[in-house]
Parts: C-alpha cells; structure tokens; sequence
C-alpha cells in the first residue's frame, strides 16, 4: 500500500472511531487495532492522537475546498457561483459534522483546536471569493469597489453561519428554502441592474 494511501486508511479509521467513541475515548491503540495495522505503523505517519485529530479535520477541509472549487469552476455565472458557493459550504460542513457522530460536540468544544487547522483553508476560501467576485466585475455583472475586503467579510459572515445552521437555528426547513434567500441577497448586494 503506497504511503498517502496507508496514511489516508489511518486517517479514515480515526475518524470513524472518534465519530462512534469520541476523541477522548479512542487510543491510538485503537486506531492501529482497528486499521489492522501495528502501532509501530501509526507512530510512523502520527506522533500523537492529536496530530490524527489534525488531519481528520484536514480531510473535512479538503472535501470543502474541492466542492468549492468544483462549483467556481462550473459555467454559471458569477452571481450564481456566489450563491452556490456559499450553499456548498453550508451543506459540506453540516454533511461534515453530521458525518462524524460523537466528535460533533468536540468540533464545537475544542473550537480553537478546529481553528489551527482551519487557517488554510480560509485563505483559499478568501481567496476563492476573490476569484469570482473578480470575475463578476471583469465581466461587468458586479459593481464591487473593494474586492478583498468583500471576499473577506463574506468568508467570515459565512463562518458565522455556520453554527446556528448546522443546529437548524434558522427557520429555514432546509436548502431549498434557504436557496431562494441567499439567491436574492446575493442579488441586491452585487449584481448590476441592465
């Protein structure tokens, strides 16, 4: 088995025993047990059951980014790719959390341990706004004056929400009646009328 793949499979059982047991009651020897691999092989790619933690996270992020970039990369336009941006973000990290069972409570417990791992990606994220919103204003769609300040402030205005979505905090019933919203707000804040 080629090194990311064992990494990957490490990684994976991890997150499946963090997500039935909670970080707290799994071992690394449980994980090494439960990969079928010894703890020798672990401690090769882990120093510590926190640095698994890290990289669970990590993958989540990965997962994020790549549905984020699929959707910037899709022909729509700019003002569809925001919106479909910022519903791909929310439902992944809902799926994201939901996805992980008893680590749900520690994701939000340890914030601060989810925030280290979480710098890059932000970055990109920001950096992803950018990119679309540039696209929009190439293109003549948006009329936006400061495009890394919006993409800033929308990345962490959307950070925001997370929370009180993944708990169904808002009284929509779901995306499809969440859709329609962030679609019209998205509208009025940038797009140029004809």
């Amino acid at each position: 088995m080629a090194v990311s793949k064992t990494r990957n499979m490490l990684v994976d059982v991890a997150r499946q025993l963090f997500a039935k047991n909670g970080f707290e009651n799994t071992t690394m020897n449980d994980i090494a047990l439960a990969s079928e691999r010894g703890r020798r092989t672990l401690y090769t790619y882990f120093k510590s059951k926190e640095e698994v933690y890290y990289a669970v996270i990590q993958i989540e992020l990965e997962r994020l980014f790549q549905r984020m970039e699929e959707v910037a990369r899709k022909n729509l336009t700019p003002e569809e790719k925001i919106v479909q941006l910022i519903i791909a973000h929310l439902s992944v990290v809902k799926e994201a959390v939901f996805r992980n069972g008893n680590l749900r409570a520690e994701f939000f417990r340890e914030i601060w341990k989810v925030e280290s791992v979480r710098r890059d990606f932000d970055r990109m994220e920001i950096s992803l706004f950018r990119r679309v919103l540039n696209e929009g204003v190439d293109k003549g769609d948006f009329e936006v004056t400061n495009v890394r300040l919006t993409a800033e402030i929308m990345h962490y205005c959307l950070k925001g929400c997370e929370v009180p979505f993944i708990f169904g905090r808002y009284t929509a019933r779901g995306i499809d009646e969440l859709l329609p919203v962030v679609r019209n707000m998205v509208h009025r804040h940038f797009k140029i009328e004809r």
